[in-house]
């Protein structure tokens, strides 16, 4: 009986980890590889997440701008250098907790 409940003990705690990991914007913002462009305050290849924060924060559509951006690649909002697509490896609830994230940065 106690193998038992430790196993469903040990079984509980793995899931649990594996959803507030995935439910963790800075994780899979480098997770995902977007922190080879971006860094939080510093302008690298891309602008940094607080630029990105700060010029969408009142953007009421910025949220789907985002996604839309992440998810196809683009060009033009911060310079010249295109932003390229997300990797299809990365998921659109991915996606979306990234810019979340992002969004809440200050």
């Amino acid at each position: 009986m106690k193998t038992l409940v430790l196993i469903v003990l040990t079984a509980t705690l793995s899931v649990s980890a594996t959803v507030f990991a995935t439910e963790d914007g800075e994780a899979l913002f480098k997770h995902s590889g977007c922190n080879a462009c971006h860094t939080l305050s510093k302008t690298s290849v891309g602008p940094s997440i607080l630029d990105i924060a700060a010029k969408y924060k009142d953007d009421k559509a910025a949220r789907s701008k985002l996604v839309a951006k992440v998810r196809s690649g683009g060009a033009g909002s911060f310079g010249y250098m295109p932003m390229p697509p997300a990797s299809t490896s990365v998921s659109d609830k991915s996606i979306k907790t990234i810019v979340e994230w992002v969004l809440k940065q200050k």
